[in-house]
């Protein structure tokens, strides 16, 4: 009974959220409690404020000549 076993890493997603958390957390000068408190707070703000800007596709281009 062989199972094939997958690792994938995403380690770089993971630092970049780090950084920025990391740079809000400088950029407001929190003591450790309030940066502490915004390790699990700032994502929730994060997907709370792109939730209200949806990205949308960007419009078709039609060659020229080609006319419905």
């Amino acid at each position: 009974m062989n199972k094939d076993i997958k690792i994938e890493q995403h380690s770089g997603l993971g630092a970049l959220w780090f950084i920025g958390w990391l740079f809000s957390i400088g950029f407001l000068k929190l003591g450790f409690w309030k940066g502490f408190l915004a390790f699990f707070i700032w994502p929730y703000f994060i997907g709370a404020h792109l939730a209200d800007h949806p990205v949308s596709a960007p419009a078709a281009v039609e060659a020229p000549g080609e006319q419905e």
